[in-house]
């Protein structure tokens, strides 16, 4: 086989991550980035940097997973659960489902508030509306069309959000000296925890083992395939973690101190008093496409997680109605959107030790994973991060709650 024979084979290999990174791109990512730049600066670069390299590792632990035994988190564990147990684990799955819906759906409804003035409620029912429609792609004609459709989005959503670095770009020196870990106050460390709680989401991490299952199934070589998926996995979560990164930079540069940059319509007004009408614009494009791309993305793990802990398969249109109802309804009652999005937040916190540790556990055990077990040094760094989004995304909470 010849080099670019080669090269070919190995992009076709690539493609799963990119769905996964829409989760770390979504509206939930644009609300917290884009406050805790206007608020603190430069101050939690490197949170978003730090944020990001967990999720990488995060990622490919579940895509490791699916590769090697050809199944998903949801079902591997729906195997092991007796039947009292696993009930309540697809409960907390289903919330965690539900509200990240809820924070995709919102974050799209703003978009096209701000776009065509459309009323909230009627940009739920839309938003809704697409991302079904996204997820049909993804039924009749397969993971590959749908991998390019989302990847796609992507590419609207990093132009959408670097748009307004290029106008202005950000202090070299100030963005290094983000790199130094340190807090100023206990708000900083309450932003640093909510940058965090967007950033690794519950939902992706069950979802990823199936969109490599889904591609690859349970393969004789899966040595290739895992070089291939960190490969992939890097060129995706290093766009993402870019777009997230652009954020905070664009707040800190262009809204530090900005009235109303604490919600997401008062950042738009604010980009378009400091950069002008075309970087809100596209920044407003780019809000929607992470609305879309994220529910379809959502709707997808939801479908997963039941498949996996019920043993049962349920119609995408079905699903969309149950998961989009408590959005709906809260844009239908007139509750503040950003305010609900912030609180999404801090409930699919509470999802993630449910997700991470048992990732950690099963990629650890030779019986599951075989010759491909993780090594004491993964093991060791896969255990000191799950800890850490553990206690940062419990002091979350905690902070949210009594402050």
């Amino acid at each position: 086989m010849t080099v670019a024979a080669r090269a070919r084979a190995g992009l076709a290999l690539l493609g799963p991550a990119f769905v996964a990174a829409i989760a770390y791109v979504d509206p939930g990512n644009v609300a917290t980035d884009g406050q805790a730049g206007a608020e603190f600066g430069y101050l939690l670069v490197w949170v978003v940097v730090a944020a990001n390299v967990m999720a990488g590792l995060v990622q490919y632990l579940s895509a490791k997973l699916g590769v090697v035994t050809g199944s998903t988190l949801p079902a591997l564990l729906g195997d092991r659960l007796g039947g009292p147990a696993r009930l309540a684990f697809w409960a907390q799955a289903e919330l965690v489902a539900m509200i990240t819906d809820l924070a995709e759906v919102l974050g799209g409804a703003i978009a096209l508030h701000i776009l065509f003035g459309l009323p909230l409620p009627l940009g739920g029912v839309l938003t809704g509306l697409v991302s079904t429609a996204l997820l049909a792609v993804q039924s009749r004609s397969g993971q590959r069309p749908f991998e390019r459709v989302v990847t796609a989005l992507l590419a609207v959503i990093a132009v959408g959000f670097l748009a307004g670095l290029v106008v202005r770009p950000p202090s070299a020196s100030a963005t290094a000296a983000g790199l130094l870990p340190h807090f100023a106050g206990g708000d900083s460390v309450l932003a640093a925890a909510g940058v965090l709680g967007a950033t690794v989401m519950p939902h992706v991490i069950y979802l990823h083992s199936a969109l490599v299952g889904d591609r690859f199934g349970r393969r004789s070589d899966p040595v290739r395939v895992l070089r291939a998926t960190r490969v992939d996995i890097g060129v995706a979560m290093t766009i993402a973690g870019g777009v997230n990164l652009a954020m905070l930079l664009l707040a800190a540069t262009s809204l530090r101190g900005a009235q109303g940059a604490g919600s997401i319509e008062g950042v738009h007004e604010a980009l378009g008093g400091a950069l002008g009408g075309t970087v809100a614009g596209l920044f407003a494009v780019g809000l929607l496409a992470s609305g879309l791309a994220s529910t379809a993305v959502g709707g997808y793990a939801g479908s997963v997680v039941m498949a996996g802990l019920l043993h049962r398969r349920v119609p995408v249109l079905a699903r969309r109605l149950v998961t989009l109802a408590p959005a709906l309804a809260l844009l239908a009652f007139g509750v503040d959107p950003d305010r609900a999005l912030t609180l999404s937040q801090v409930v699919l916190s509470c999802g993630i030790p449910f997700a991470l540790v048992p990732l950690v556990v099963l990629t650890g055990r030779r019986a599951v994973m075989g010759d491909q077990v993780n090594g004491p040094v993964l093991t060791t760094c896969a255990t000191v991060v799950a800890g850490g989004v553990v206690a940062l995304n419990l002091a979350l909470v905690w902070l949210t709650f009594t402050r």
